[in-house]
């Protein structure tokens, strides 16, 4: 499964994409979804804590959160396109100490990966074909924060879903695009002891951020669902 995944990955991201992605990053930042999820983690106190960012794409929530007070950041990602793209522009910034890259299906290289005080997948549960094992993963070594961005399960996003997927299929490209319920995404998350703060619908996009509290109740779960469900 990690060699498909990584092949599918690379195939679908390679060098020529990623670098006109970074063009974009550069003219107009980062997406709306992910400039939300950044500055809602910023509210937070982030001096001294560790950055687990899965997927991390060209860097964008490092970019920001390393100089915000970030003591180090770990970036994993499928892609080695986006790894080398990531690393030049961390050194362009001045952040190369601080970020470390590591090259895998972050499911299989997960043993291997110690807890950060902040994990972040941002748009990277969608494009896995086993959510329950990348999340619940990857919460399990969130020690504070959760942050995640994903497909809202909306009926036209699972219809838009179904025909980008059916244009990926004819072009030959071995990557498929997942839309998976808000309901199933968070009860994994939970189910590792995080609660959720923070939830917003963006466009096509769901931004959620969890904490880490203790002790965990159900009642403390279902309040704060309330109350976030309420906000959205």
């Amino acid at each position: 499964m990690s060699h498909c995944h990584c092949e599918a990955m690379e195939r679908r991201f390679d060098i020529q994409r990623v670098r006109r992605e970074l063009t974009q990053y550069h003219r107009h930042g980062a997406a709306k979804a992910t400039r939300l999820l950044i500055e809602a983690l910023a509210a937070e106190s982030l001096e001294g804590v560790t950055l687990l960012d899965i997927g991390g794409g060209v860097g964008a929530i490092q970019h920001v959160l390393v100089p915000a007070g970030l003591s180090s950041a770990l970036d994993v990602d499928a892609s080695a396109a986006y790894l080398a793209v990531a690393s030049q522009e961390a050194e362009r910034r001045g952040l190369a100490e601080r970020i470390r890259f590591a090259h895998g299906n972050f499911v299989e290289l997960a043993s291997t990966i110690p807890p950060a005080d902040l994990v972040t997948l941002d748009r990277v549960i969608c494009c896995f074909n086993d959510m329950p094992a990348l999340v619940s993963l990857s919460a399990a070594r969130a020690e504070k924060l959760y942050g995640v961005v994903f497909p809202h399960d909306s009926w036209y996003r699972r219809l838009f879903n179904q025909v980008r997927n059916g244009m990926l299929a004819i072009a030959g490209l071995p990557i498929h695009f997942y839309v998976y319920r808000a309901g199933a995404i968070d009860a994994v998350v939970r189910a590792q002891g995080l609660e959720r703060r923070f939830s917003c619908v963006v466009g096509m996009w769901q931004v959620v951020i969890y904490v880490r509290n203790a002790p965990f109740t159900a009642n403390a779960s279902r309040n704060t669902s309330s109350a976030n469900e309420e906000r959205v």
